[in-house]
């Protein structure tokens, strides 16, 4: 009985570290996320683009094909937003994480951009990854 006890007691406090380790890192990536939309709308796009991965790995999907590197996909951020006004302001709301591996989080959501002349908004799924103790973006999904 008392092996049956201690086991389970073992058994939930392990869950327990699991879910607070899995909360660090949902919250590690929100705060991400909201320094994201804080350069945005300061119309910093290479503040915005900090939290992607820094390769020519980095994948971006959107309705015009695949791009790869990050720098190709802040040079396609600055020809599509030229200004902070066209930038408008960065909303990203209906935000879910789901725990692929112990260095991978899927992220999905919608985004919205309210500008003075008109409204945009879309939805998007993130891969981001633990690298070199960082989690950034390695493939972002918007459409």
């Amino acid at each position: 009985m008392k092996i049956k006890f201690s086991l389970t007691i073992i058994f939930i406090l392990f869950q327990s570290l699991v879910f607070s380790q899995i909360l660090g890192i949902q919250n590690k990536i929100l705060i991400s996320m909201s320094a994201q939309e804080k350069a945005w709308n300061n119309g910093d796009v290479e503040g915005y683009m900090a939290y992607y991965w820094r390769s020519d790995s980095l994948k971006f999907i959107g309705k015009s094909g695949i791009t790869y590197g990050w720098e190709t996909t802040l040079q396609h951020y600055k020809k599509s937003y030229p200004d902070k006004a066209s930038m408008g302001k960065l909303i990203f709301s209906e935000i879910k994480m789901q725990k692929i591996s112990c260095r991978i989080i899927m992220v999905t959501g919608k985004w919205k951009l309210e500008r003075s002349n008109d409204e945009l908004a879309g939805f998007y799924s993130l891969l981001w990854k633990k690298i070199n103790g960082k989690w950034l973006i390695i493939v972002d999904h918007t459409s």
